[in-house]
């Protein structure tokens, strides 16, 4: 009974939503994937740049903070894209689990009204039976 429930559950669900969002979820997926990596690799290519120094002179310390400066820019920059593709997906994610929350409480009051269906055609059935067999 169990697999049946199951098999009817899954039957059931809009499936054709779900293929449809399926890109857009994809899609925010690789981009949150490659503003981290992206991230990952300008950080570090950051500490690349601050252990080599010019030839010839040693940075000054306005210049280190400035780079460390411009650094940090690059990493709220990033972070913010990162946010904002965190922020797509999600969205996108909570569209379709409400499209699926909604499929499945249909589910349920067509599943409520089956049962009232089947007691009374049981009632009918039982009030039948006994109509015949007392005759």
């Amino acid at each position: 009974m169990a697999a049946g429930t199951l098999f009817t559950v899954l039957a059931n669900i809009p499936w054709g939503q779900v293929v449809e969002n399926a890109p857009k979820v994809a899609e925010g997926a690789a981009k949150l994937w490659s503003s981290v990596t992206r991230r990952r690799q300008s950080a570090e290519q950051a500490e690349a740049s601050e252990t080599t120094t010019p030839p010839g002179r040693p940075l000054t310390e306005a210049e280190q903070l400035r780079q460390q400066v411009q650094r940090l820019e690059a990493s709220v920059r990033d972070i913010e894209a990162q946010m904002q593709a965190s922020t797509e997906l999600i969205k996108s994610l909570a569209e379709q689990n409400t499209q699926l929350v909604a499929g499945i409480e249909l589910n349920r009051q067509r599943l409520q009204r089956m049962k009232r269906a089947m007691a009374a055609l049981t009632a009918v059935l039982a009030a039948t039976l006994l109509f015949l067999f007392t005759r």
